[in-house]
């Protein structure tokens, strides 16, 4: 019922990114990427595209085990590849705002995943998982959770996880709502995000 109300909402929020999209550079308007969803499931988890077509992971996949082994360094204060070049400049504008993840709406209507949740990792990214880090993915990922209001970026993979597997520890109702609640606040104010 969310993901229905949460469509209605945001269309036209949807179709303004994307026509915004379409001008911005060649290519499609939405990505639909592999994601590993509950108990290890695959998925096709929809973004809107915010990288120049035919973008190498490389760089990302390099930086990811660095990030899960625990030695990469922030970049301008973030977990995150901020400077990476493959991004267009209405890109970092649309990941600044999380605007890029609301096609993920979608996701929540299939069933692939949740309003709240861990966030699903990329096949390359789950693969590096300790069996610590594999409980992230008891439960269905969602469109935002615990770490994205508290930090987002900022934060290591580890405390990511701990994040996570406290969420899924204290699961209930009124977790998910104030989590919900916050989520716009956490938006709006950019903070760890990058």
């Amino acid at each position: 019922m969310g993901a229905c109300l949460a469509v209605v909402v945001l269309l036209p929020v949807l179709l303004a990114v994307a026509m915004l999209v379409r001008l911005s550079s060649s290519g499609p308007v939405l990505l639909r990427q592999k994601r590993v969803g509950k108990n290890g499931s695959f998925f096709q988890m929809y973004k809107f595209r915010t990288m120049f077509a035919d973008s190498d992971p490389a760089i990302h996949e390099a930086y990811c085990r660095d990030l899960i082994g625990g030695v990469a360094q922030p970049i301008n204060g973030a977990f995150k590849l901020s400077d990476d070049s493959r991004i267009m400049p209405i890109g970092r504008v649309l990941r600044r705002f999380s605007l890029d993840e609301l096609p993920q709406v979608f996701n929540v209507l299939r069933s692939d995943m949740s309003l709240v949740g861990p966030r699903p990792p990329l096949p390359y990214e789950a693969a590096l998982y300790d069996e610590r880090a594999q409980l992230r993915l008891l439960v269905p990922p969602g469109m935002t959770g615990l770490w994205q209001i508290s930090g987002r970026d900022t934060l290591t993979f580890r405390q990511m996880v701990e994040m996570d597997l406290t969420y899924i520890s204290s699961w209930s109702f009124w977790l998910d709502l104030s989590i919900m609640l916050r989520t716009p606040f956490a938006v709006i104010s950019t903070r760890g995000a990058h």
